[in-house]
């Protein structure tokens, strides 16, 4: 059992302010929701680095990235996890995170040509999908915001999603932890359908929103759950 400390800070520095916290950081978070079979811990590295981004949380994101890589999550994935959320949690929230992730790559020795490249061979594109997307956005924003309409074709889904360095049901599941940290919960549905058809089961899904409650708050994961529930009950095979 790998040991998960709930914190940046210590035990004894909790529990001199609030001796509870500690206790539910040591026995709720360390020993009980790290340590669920519904995730790996990987992924929950990766889930929580990508809500701490989304919260604009810096101190705790520096131990978050040193658990995940810990966890198996790779420099080059955290190195992609950051530019991806630049886009869905904005650039300030990851220009903070490049701050910390910085003096945690020079302290393992990460250099940038351990990294992804800035212009990778992308991934191949699933042409009716996209056509499919980009009918929707512009009957639904072209008349609002061309502008929106597009840069969401191009750098977002023709380049930032067809990028090799993540997975995309890594991609996917960032995007859907941070969209739940940051209570935006009418993207929600799209998104957690994109990351079952990239192969999230209907378990993970579940709880990431479990991982949400503790590093969101229990009214985002309340909120994001309903969202949840709603794409897993019309996923769901009918007898």
């Amino acid at each position: 059992m790998m040991k998960i400390e709930s914190s940046i800070l210590s035990e004894d520095d909790i529990q001199s302010v609030s001796p509870a916290l500690a206790r539910f950081g040591r026995e709720t978070i360390s020993e009980d929701l790290w340590q669920r079979n519904a995730l790996s811990a990987r992924d929950r590295g990766m889930i929580t680095v990508a809500m701490l981004i989304a919260r604009n949380h810096p101190g705790q994101l520096k131990h978050y990235i040193e658990v995940a890589l810990d966890c198996g999550v790779t420099p080059t994935e955290v190195s992609e996890i950051i530019t991806h959320l630049a886009f869905y949690a904005g650039w300030p929230n990851a220009m903070s995170a490049i701050s910390v992730t910085k003096i945690i790559f020079e302290t393992r020795g990460i250099t940038p040509d351990a990294l992804p490249e800035a212009s990778p061979a992308l991934l191949p594109l699933n042409q009716e999908a996209e056509q499919q997307r980009s009918d929707i956005v512009e009957k639904n924003v072209g008349p609002i915001s061309p502008g929106l309409v597009k840069f969401t074709a191009y750098p977002l889904f023709l380049d930032l999603w067809q990028r090799p360095a993540l997975k995309p049901r890594d991609r996917s599941l960032i995007t859907v932890s941070a969209l739940i940290a940051s209570g935006q919960s009418a993207q929600i549905g799209y998104h957690l359908n994109r990351a079952m058809d990239n192969g999230l089961s209907a378990e993970e899904a579940g709880e990431v929103v479990t991982q949400a409650a503790f590093y969101a708050g229990w009214p985002n994961a309340f909120t994001a759950a309903s969202v949840v529930g709603e794409v897993l009950f019309n996923r769901a095979p009918r007898k």
